[in-house]
């Protein structure tokens, strides 16, 4: 990569634009950087790294803001920009750069923000022309990073070389080493790798000691089935010999375990011989104290027939004379049925003779059965009056109806001619309301649009009247750290100042007799300078320094933020005008008024066409209703005339058949009810007729059938008689004592019985109580037999799962050592790894042998072949090893530490390390040539002699075609290099004055 062109406009502290010419400055390879404190130095090299990266180096870095880079001494309408022209990979590319910028508005007060803009464009020597590549602030960010390989940490390490990062690398511990280096050769890869075996050990162990943990609730399950007999082993989830621990103690309680259930076994056989002895023997007791309690029961019961012996013989009687008498009971059931229905039979035909006039009392069953017939005959001559009857009522109900719609008729033709006459004026007032509807709803929808515009315009104008308060708060407050900034920036100054002016005196507090001294190299010092009473020391200046750029970091936070308020203000403004909110609220108020009113007067439009068609629907419907009435009306007049011919003939016919009643109807009634009274009263007179008969015929087989049973009189014979309840009872009487003597003889006949009954008493209870003693002893038995067979199941079980999870773990646990070995090598805290080096370290330890390489070949010839970088990789103490750096002293031999480098010696030793750090950075970017590079203070601290072999190995740098800048203050450089340029310090900002080699 080489620098040809820079260009800055209104970049930190140059107000205008500059202009550098790398190429003329770097045809002499070396040039010189230099000018007054706080000139802007750094903000050259800070241009080049902003135009390549968009973004400052380090604690500069302002997030690639505006407000961050801008010149405070710019004219208000000059934007900030870089530009670079720069050769990279054999490409010639132009990169310009502009930070977010607010600029004043072309119209009105106030500011606004234009957004970061980017354009790069590459040259074509065969068109000689530029042509544009892209304005994409992505795609040139990735095109620059491709093409230069390094990322603005790297480019910033490597090409702007800070001498004082590699002082403080030098005298730097391991781990301060490990991360800059981690940082420029990107070796997090290594260090995920370490992570990534911690957390798969972590995992496995995790793993393998869940699978312990199983393997041991197994283990105490197995113990609790064993009744505690069993021993555990004394080992912790993850102790090596675990596994084989527990399948040991699980095989010995196994055959305890089987012993147990053998002896079981072997009592419970016992105990059910003797519970089925104690069972038959008390089976006997009870059989012969049920044949004992039978026998005696047998005895009680054969002494209680013999003193009813007498009452059975008398029921055996009454029974005998019973059946006698049962001969006779259909005789008698006869005569009492044909008794009740003569009774019933009288009794119906005195009802029905009483319901009869007094001419047919005497009448028999003939005669009224005749008159009967005669008053049916009357009934069915009526049939046709009765269809007139019908026939006249319908004709009076049509007369009727016909009336109705008459009169129904002339009530519709009424109504219909007066809402016709006023259809006119209905209609007009109907239009009316639609077409004013109409008119509401085109308001509505003008005023509407209206309304989004105030409002917005209302809330504008509220939004500037409060912007306009926020605005001269903001004035006030960046007035106020503008001039906070201004105290502090001179508080510092003036410290510093001070400090400058007893630099003599800071500088011999560090003296020693023997020791040169940093300015003049001298090993005597006769008089050093003593501090004076409110010496200013480093740390005060800082701390001043810290306070102004704290200050400066606020004046700036609360310019942008007035800067957003202005804006923010300019554009409320622009969109509510001059006009204030008060007014503009009335107006909006007004206007919301009125497009409520016209909106309600608006929702009435459909109701209105809705009302004007249905109008117009009724006015047709009126006109066909009342030609349909008149119609109507024309058909009615010969419809009732025919009406009225025919009832007067039907009038005619009813009267000859109503006789003196009301109508044909009540007529018919007299008829029926008289024929059917006559017609039931010779029905029950014959019935009478016939039922007394048959009672008398009822009483003469009476008689003869008493007389034939042996009965002296039908009344003996029906007391003889018993109902059926009487009769079951004495047959149940009979029956029970005659089963009663067949039962008895039969049990004092059976031989067992009476055999048992001359044997001793049983006693059952003796018996029950050895039988109950054998069963618990024969359930105790069964228990232990149960429990030891659980026992040997459980145990084979919990047996058979624990080898499966042994199994299952030894393949985890064989990868948990594998991946623990590795873990602990690759963290460095294995055994095996002597050096306790991590993996990370080993490969930083491998960057930094070759940067320590690199950098012993300028570092010879600076220090004339006295000193060597080595790379060391012993422990310190009781930390690791792998990125210890160590120099030779080749007039000693001795190999020391690089902390105990003189400041001299320091500054050309990390020199050394910047230019080989370059080299293998460069190297491991991919290889991409670096032309250019520019070097910070510290030439200061060098003797004329070891500054001369210093810019010989930096003019050396030329043999590779290079070009280096210095940036220093020392003023023997501006005689030793002719290629400068210098920046030039002013009250209206920065200058550059450059001199090339001519």
């Amino acid at each position: 990569m080489r620098l040809h062109r820079l260009t800055l406009t209104a970049f930190g502290p140059f107000g205008g634009t500059q202009t550098v010419d790398f190429d003329d400055l770097s045809t002499a390879g070396l040039f010189l950087l230099h000018g007054p404190t706080g000139a802007g130095k750094t903000s050259v090299l800070d241009a080049v790294c902003y135009a390549l990266y968009g973004s400052v180096p380090g604690a500069r870095q302002g997030g690639g803001q505006g407000t961050a880079l801008r010149s405070d001494h710019a004219a208000p309408a000059t934007r900030t920009e870089v530009t670079l022209d720069l050769t990279v990979a054999g490409r010639r590319l132009e990169v310009t750069r502009q930070p977010p910028w607010e600029r004043p508005k072309k119209r009105g007060t106030g500011t606004t923000l234009d957004k970061a803009q980017t354009w790069l464009r590459e040259y074509d020597p065969t068109a000689g022309a530029w042509k544009d590549l892209s304005r994409s602030h992505q795609e040139i960010g990735e095109e620059i990073t491709q093409l230069l390989g390094m990322s603005r940490e790297q480019f910033c390490q490597v090409v702007l070389l800070p001498q004082g990062d590699f002082a403080r690398f030098l005298r730097a511990d391991a781990e301060a080493r490990g991360k800059l280096l981690g940082r420029l050769f990107d070796t997090r890869r290594f260090a995920d790798v370490e992570k990534r075996l911690a957390e798969r050990r972590r995992t496995t162990e995790t793993q393998v000691r869940d699978g312990d943990a199983e393997l041991l609730a197994d283990a105490h399950r197995m113990q609790q089935a064993a009744g505690d007999a069993m021993e555990l082993p004394d080992l912790a989830p993850g102790e090596p010999g675990l596994a084989e621990a527990v399948l040991g103690a699980a095989a010995v309680a196994r055959s305890t375990a089987r012993e147990q259930h053998t002896v079981a076994a072997c009592t419970l056989a016992a105990a059910e011989s003797a519970q089925a002895a104690a069972g038959r023997a008390l089976d006997d007791v009870r059989e012969r104290a049920r044949l004992q309690r039978r026998f005696a029961e047998a005895r009680e019961r054969a002494a209680r027939l013999e003193q009813g012996a007498e009452a059975y013989r008398e029921a055996q009687a009454l029974m005998e004379r019973a059946r006698k008498a049962e001969a006779v009971a259909p005789a008698l059931d006869l005569r009492e049925s044909s008794e009740a229905e003569h009774r019933r039979a009288a009794a119906a035909e005195a009802r029905a003779r009483a319901l009869l006039p007094d001419t047919f009392a005497e009448a028999g069953a003939a005669g009224l059965a005749a008159a009967a017939r005669r008053t049916a005959e009357e009934l069915g001559g009526l049939d046709s009056a009765r269809r007139a009857e019908r026939r006249l009522a319908e004709l009076l109900d049509e007369r009727a109806g016909l009336d109705r719609q008459e009169r129904a008729d002339a009530d519709l033709l009424q109504e219909a001619e007066a809402w016709l006459d006023d259809w006119e004026e209905t209609r007009t007032a109907l239009q009316t309301r639609v077409d004013t509807a109409q008119q509401a709803a085109a308001l509505a929808e003008q005023l509407a649009e209206r309304r989004e515009p105030a409002q917005q315009r209302l809330r504008a104008a509220r939004l500037r009247d409060q912007l306009a308060q926020d605005t001269d708060r903001a004035v006030e407050r960046v007035r106020t750290a503008q001039e906070k900034t201004l105290r502090a920036k001179q508080h510092w100054l003036d410290l510093k100042e001070q400090r400058l002016n007893g630099i003599a005196a800071e500088l011999a507090a560090h003296l020693t007799d023997g020791a040169p001294c940093a300015v003049c190299g001298a090993t005597e010092h006769p008089d050093p300078a003593r501090k004076v009473a409110g010496h200013v020391d480093r740390e005060a200046e800082e701390h001043a320094l810290t306070g102004y750029q704290r200050a400066d970091e606020q004046r700036a936070e609360d310019e942008r933020r007035l800067a957003v308020v202005r804006e923010a203000l300019a554009a409320a403004t622009a969109e509510a005008g001059d006009g204030p909110a008060e007014q503009l609220a009335q107006e909006a108020v007004e206007l919301e008024e009125r497009y409520t009113q016209a909106r309600s007067a608006a929702a009435g439009l459909h109701a209105a066409q809705e009302r004007l068609r249905q109008a117009g629907q009724e006015y047709e419907r009126r006109l066909a209703a009342r030609q349909e009435a008149a119609v109507r009306t024309a058909s009615r007049v010969g419809h009732r005339e025919r009406l009225d011919r025919e009832r007067a003939a039907l009038e005619e016919e009813l009267d000859r058949a109503r006789g003196s009643l009301d109508s044909v109807a009540a007529r018919a009634g007299q008829l029926e009810r008289r024929t059917a009274l006559l017609t039931d009263a010779a029905d029950a007179a014959r019935v009478a007729e016939d039922t007394a008969q048959r009672l008398k015929d009822a009483d003469a087989r009476l008689a003869d059938a008493a007389f034939r049973a042996g009965f002296e009189t039908p009344q003996a014979a029906a007391a003889a008689l018993l109902d059926n309840a009487a009769h079951r009872e004495l047959q149940r009487r009979l029956d029970a004592w005659q089963h009663e003597d067949a039962a008895v003889r039969a049990v004092l006949a059976e031989a067992d019985t009476a055999a048992a009954a001359r044997e001793p008493q049983a006693d059952p209870e003796s018996a029950r109580r050895a039988a109950d003693e054998a069963d618990r002893r024969l359930r105790d038995a069964a228990s232990a037999h149960d429990a030891a067979g659980r026992r040997c199941a459980e145990l084979d079980r919990l047996s058979v799962r624990a080898s499966a999870s042994v199994r299952r773990l030894a393949p985890l646990r064989e990868e948990y050592d594998r991946v623990a070995r590795m873990a602990g090598l690759a963290a460095g805290t294995s055994a095996d790894n002597e050096r306790r080096m991590r993996l990370e370290a080993y490969v930083l330890a491998a960057r930094l042998e070759q940067v320590a390489a690199a950098a012993t070949v300028r570092l010879r010839r600076m220090s004339s072949g006295r000193y060597t970088l080595v790379h060391s990789d012993d422990r310190t103490g009781r930390g690791r090893s792998g990125l210890g750096l160590h120099v030779v002293d080749a007039w000693t031999g001795r190999e020391r530490d690089t902390a105990t480098l003189s400041g001299g010696e320091t500054f050309f030793a990390s020199l050394a390390l910047a230019l080989g750090l370059a080299d293998v950075v460069t190297d491991e970017a991919g290889g991409v040539r670096l032309d250019t590079l520019f070097i910070d203070e510290g030439f200061g601290s060098l003797d004329d002699q070891t500054l001369d072999e210093v810019l010989d190995v930096l003019d050396s740098l030329r043999e590779r075609d290079r070009s280096v800048g210095i940036v220093s203050h020392v003023a023997d450089l501006r005689r030793r290099i002719h290629a400068q340029l210098e920046v030039v310090k002013g009250r209206s900002g920065s200058t550059l004055r450059q001199r090339g080699t001519g």
